[in-house]
């Protein structure tokens, strides 16, 4: 996959120290199988329009502007102008606010990965120098960054010769996981922690990139879609059940374990 252009830069600063950079998102779906929604009769694309939710009319775009609901039916007129001049500095400048020891922040606090890097060679040696210090400290920074006119939080984390800037979850966005995980009182019986310890090894390799069936399957359907020129392409067969053969749900775990061990002995030989 080809490096992208960026789509922000700015200023990476710690107190007196500023370097330019640009931020690019680390992760991408637009390699996946899109559809559009067509009408059937014409095979013409539909095309979505905003209408009055009152009189049914078409609203013109220099007349759409965003709404604050204050109560049912009453809402407040931002103009784009206004949210412009709201989030001030964290627009254009990441300005490192405070350092935390980098096993502090949680998983479930990051949310989406972007690759930041020193937008020109002058400014190269001050983002070294960031970099490293927090490296050789264990350290992430926090700061602020607007995202399409919403200030976000984020964490700077140092790796190899770039940082990864994660946007950070609110804490009203992520649910404690006491919640969920706290009635599970089941403890494993004497001898079934060290078969599934000899399964686990059997089965632990070197991990890669998960390949997506069902982007296969789409790019296989459209395929023969365009070979068969709108003619309605034959299924190769009918799906297996995956339930098929699983009709009793109490499994004995130590036989289960036996076998999956003795299967891949047999593998092996």
């Amino acid at each position: 996959m080809a490096a992208v252009k960026p789509y922000w830069k700015g200023y990476l600063k710690l107190s007196l120290v500023t370097c330019p950079v640009a931020l690019s998102p680390a992760t991408s779906d637009t390699e996946k199988v899109r559809f559009h929604t067509m009408n059937r009769a014409t095979g013409n694309r539909v095309a979505s329009r905003y209408v009055d939710s009152v009189t049914g009319k078409e609203v013109n775009t220099e007349d759409q502007v965003k709404g604050y609901e204050r109560g049912e039916g009453d809402y407040i007129i931002v103009e784009e102008e206004e949210l412009d001049a709201v989030a001030l500095e964290s627009v254009r400048t990441i300005e490192i606010e405070l350092f935390t020891p980098r096993d502090s922040v949680e998983w479930i606090w990051l949310e989406k990965p972007h690759y930041l890097v020193p937008n020109d060679k002058v400014g190269e040696d001050a983002f070294a120098v960031i970099r490293d210090a927090m490296r050789s400290e264990n350290v992430v920074g926090i700061s602020r960054l607007v995202f399409g006119q919403r200030e976000r939080a984020v964490m700077l984390e140092p790796r190899d010769e770039g940082i990864v800037l994660w946007t950070l979850r609110y804490g009203d966005e992520v649910r404690l996981e006491e919640e969920y995980f706290s009635g599970i009182k089941a403890k494993p019986e004497g001898g079934l922690g060290p078969l599934m310890k000899q399964l686990i090894q059997k089965q632990t390799k070197k991990w890669s990139p998960v390949v997506d069936p069902i982007q296969d399957r789409m790019l296989e359907l459209i395929a023969e879609k365009k070979k068969t020129m709108g003619k309605t392409a034959k299924r190769a067969g009918a799906k297996k059940d995956a339930a098929a053969g699983a009709s009793n749900n109490v499994v004995d775990i130590m036989a289960a374990l036996k076998k999956s061990l003795e299967e891949g002995k047999q593998r092996g030989r």
